[in-house]
């Protein structure tokens, strides 16, 4: 008996749809690991603790949270990219591991669209412009004019963000900087509350706590506009029109991973990005919870990469 063309392809579909729909259902069945491109401590970091607790309560089983911090991020993003397409390897991606190092490196060794399934959008912020309390400048007008009259200060950065704002803060503020390169943004700070260097960006959830601490001091922000965590400091496009430098943070796993995976994983974080607690602990380590679905993300890693390759090379930044 000859089936008919519309239910021998239903019957096709069927067939190939069950074995991932059993894998989304049978998922997880041992530990995941989300894997973080920058250091302990860091903006990233913060935000992959958090929503690692909840999916390992979510789903019963442990999710192990490795740094892979250097090179940008890419040594973890990489990791993740050549892990197997089965969920149980992700990555808390951000505009500098799937957007800038695109400009940023010459020879990257994956593909941000390509090689990986993104998941959920998860938030958004900026960072602040940092210095020692004992900095002499104490305001944006003040450091414009103190560093423009100090020549070859040494400024650090740890991410695309932070070393795009290092260069905007020379082609927009005209001053003349020393740029060094660090392994993250933590390591960064550290350096500038130790006198090592003059200044650098942080992410808010690194800054906000030493600011509040006294260890260091912010001066603008790279938002736009003044950023409603930061109301009292100003932008720094206030003085230097048209400086920007906004970051996010994402999951993503491998190319290829399931999509009934990638759907429940996905369902999991935004149920937890939508609870009021979960807005207010983002907000206390600095970020803004934003969450967009895995196509729309998917397209919004599209167009940064865009934005951000044409931001490095208004900026100046030759490729590492």
């Amino acid at each position: 008996m000859t089936l008919p063309l519309r239910l021998l392809a239903g019957l096709c579909a069927l067939a190939l749809a069950t074995p991932n729909a059993r894998a989304a259902d049978d998922y997880p069945q041992r530990q995941i690991r989300i894997i973080v491109p920058f250091p302990a401590g860091a903006g990233p970091d913060n935000v992959a603790r958090l929503i690692g607790q909840h999916l390992q309560d979510a789903f019963g089983q442990t999710v192990l949270i490795e740094n892979r911090a250097g090179a940008l991020g890419s040594i973890g993003a990489l990791e993740v990219a050549r892990s197997a397409p089965d969920g149980y390897t992700l990555v808390m991606g951000t505009n500098t591991t799937h957007a800038s190092n695109v400009a940023s490196l010459k020879n990257l060794p994956y593909d941000p669209v390509k090689d990986f399934a993104p998941i959920i959008r998860t938030t958004t912020t900026a960072m602040v412009l940092l210095v020692k309390p004992s900095f002499p400048a104490k305001d944006l007008p003040q450091f414009l004019a103190y560093t423009k009259s100090h020549p070859n200060l040494t400024a650090g950065f740890g991410s695309g963000a932070s070393q795009i704002s290092v260069a905007q803060l020379q082609s927009r503020g005209g001053v003349s900087l020393v740029a060094a390169s660090y392994r993250g943004v933590p390591q960064a700070m550290t350096d500038v509350m130790a006198g090592v260097i003059d200044l650098t960006f942080g992410d808010f959830s690194v800054a906000i706590p030493q600011m509040q601490g006294g260890t260091l001091r912010g001066i603008g922000v790279t938002s736009p506009k003044r950023n409603e965590l930061l109301p009292d400091l100003p932008a720094l496009a206030e003085a230097m029109p048209d400086f920007e430098a906004t970051i996010w943070y994402g999951l993503l796993a491998p190319a290829n991973t399931p999509a009934p995976i990638v759907d429940k994983i996905y369902a999991e974080c935004a149920k937890f990005l939508a609870m009021p607690a979960t807005r207010e602990k983002l907000a206390n380590v600095g970020v803004i919870v934003s969450p967009l679905p895995p196509a729309e993300f998917g397209a919004f890693i599209r167009s940064e990469i865009v934005r951000w390759t044409a931001a490095i090379k208004d900026a100046g930044i030759e490729p590492q």
